[in-house]
């Protein structure tokens, strides 16, 4: 069984640009950020039977442990630089861990990130990563700055990941041929990083949906001081309606189900157009879903234009959806 030592040697040391000065192997890794910019810092721990399930394939798992770290940088409108990753093991299967970094390491070559240090121990089964990136000073996109009279827009596919999940747990049987789809989009999700650099400058406000729509939203709410109006026709319920073939099915999903890791973002309403052609530019659907309102709340606008209240809540680790014992978001 190999020692800690050259188990990072194996496989944790990995080539890295010339924006880190050194990687691996000292106390600290040496970072050189650009001139004139921020720096943006993200930590995500995922447990295993919390976040990914003990059989989840291992190059995946490091796929979707460094992809959810960067979408935290996405969802800032910056850019990820660095990367560092923490792994708490029972016992060493080293063809396990190699294809764990193996995992990691294509995420982070796909973004151009380099993956610059981190640290190994016995343990529960955990992996923590952080994250570093850099924003030009004063273009991040926060949380606090959606106003009344905004749109709400959502990217991409919003609620397959959370029916990828069902299925793997054997809640529910997916139609055949988007099965393979939703298993995909859990396992290994693509960080909106494109998208969040075109948002600078357009978006007012804006974050990732790792814990469900309406959640994630309710945090913009709660930080900008302003409530929410969401359109039931305008909800992109088509794909995950045509996995599960219940309304009720993909309303949840996409509203409550997270591990999406799109952006939901808010916008004024004269950016539209931008909007509509940025879609276009980056083959990415992107869905004008409701508006801001100044009254504090988040409602449901039904198709017969009546109002019903929604609960901004997605996972909450320490609330009664953590007592299920199946993976959840991170």
């Amino acid at each position: 069984m190999p020692s800690e030592f050259e188990l990072i040697a194996r496989h944790f040391v990995r080539p890295v640009g010339p924006r880190t000065r050194l990687g691996v192997g000292d106390d600290c890794a040496i970072l050189a950020p650009e001139p004139g910019q921020e720096l943006l810092v993200s930590t995500d721990m995922l447990v295993c039977g919390t976040h990914f399930l003990a059989d989840d394939d291992p190059a995946g798992l490091g796929w979707k442990t460094a992809a959810v770290n960067l979408s935290d940088i996405a969802a800032m409108g910056g850019t990820p630089r660095w990367i560092t990753l923490a792994l708490a093991l029972p016992t060493i299967d080293e063809a396990w861990v190699a294809a764990l970094a193996d995992g990691f390491a294509a995420c982070c070559a796909r973004y151009d990130v380099d993956w610059v240090g981190g640290d190994t121990t016995r343990g529960p089964l955990t992996l923590s990563a952080t994250v570093f990136g850099e924003a030009p000073r004063g273009t991040a996109i926060r949380r606090d700055g959606a106003g009344a009279g905004d749109d709400i827009w959502i990217s991409g596919r919003p609620g397959l990941a959370a029916l990828g999940l069902a299925q793997r747990l054997g809640q529910l049987e997916l139609a055949a041929d988007w099965r393979a789809t939703c298993l995909q989009a859990l396992a290994r999700p693509e960080p909106r990083v494109q998208l969040g650099l075109a948002l600078r400058g357009v978006a007012t406000a804006m974050q990732d949906v790792s814990d469900g729509l309406a959640g994630d939203l309710g945090h913009i709410l709660a930080r900008s001081g302003c409530g929410a109006q969401l359109d039931e026709a305008s909800l992109p319920l088509g794909p995950a309606l045509a996995a599960c073939d219940s309304a009720a099915c993909a309303r949840r999903a996409l509203l409550q189900g997270g591990d999406d890791y799109e952006l939901v973002f808010t916008a004024p309403a004269s950016a539209r157009a931008r909007l509509d052609a940025l879609a276009g530019e980056l083959a990415l659907p992107l869905h004008r879903i409701g508006r801001c309102v100044e009254e504090r709340g988040l409602w449901l606008v039904q198709h017969d234009g009546a109002q019903a209240p929604l609960t901004p809540r997605g996972f909450d680790h320490f609330g009664a959806e953590a007592d299920t014992g199946g993976a959840a978001p991170a």
